[in-house]
């Protein structure tokens, strides 16, 4: 009895970590995709599974060449560390980068020049790149993908009808990715 309480822990102990590393990859995989690809305006760029991490909204002012407030770009993005191993340490240091990010979008305007409704996907991922390599040293973090963005107008003339995620286009009349581009 004792024989076979020793060895059901020990077998426990070996197999454990194995169907761990397993799960652990299975869930990397669901969220970035296998590999890693040079992507355009609509396409997402992904890193190797286990190397993102999915960063909290940012809410960026939109304002006119007046500068008046028109309304918020709600964005959702996802960070890709240079290997596994720094991404425990880009997660301890996620709320200094996600300052730095707030406050850069808070400081220039996201908006690109034709209109002031639309983001600047590009733009906005080579600024919030540079924060996160600012915060964290250039070597650690490999790129910063927009997912979407979500515009919410101050005044708007309509309230927009209830959509679920399958049925979103793509992008929204001024160019904004609506459906995310890092689960493609």
């Amino acid at each position: 009895m004792r024989k076979a309480a020793i060895l059901a822990l020990i077998s426990a102990v070996l197999i454990l970590p194995a169907f761990a590393a397993e799960e652990k990859a299975g869930h990397g995989e669901a969220k970035s995709g296998h590999g890693e690809a040079k992507a355009g305006h609509g396409e997402a760029k992904k890193g190797k599974p286990g190397t993102n991490v999915d960063m909290p909204f940012l809410m960026a002012p939109l304002t006119n060449e007046n500068g008046k407030l028109l309304g918020y770009a709600y964005v959702s993005s996802r960070l890709t560390a240079s290997s596994e191993g720094i991404v425990t340490d880009v997660r301890e240091k996620l709320p200094f980068i996600q300052d730095a990010m707030v406050r850069d979008i808070n400081t220039n305007p996201v908006a690109s020049a034709d209109d002031p409704r639309s983001v600047d996907v590009a733009r906005l991922e080579a600024r919030l790149l540079a924060n996160a390599r600012k915060v964290m040293g250039a070597a650690k973090i490999k790129l910063i993908t927009v997912c979407s963005v979500q515009i919410a107008e101050l005044h708007p003339v309509q309230t927009p009808a209830l959509t679920a995620p399958a049925d979103l286009p793509a992008l929204d009349a001024h160019k904004n990715p609506i459906k995310s581009r890092c689960d493609a």
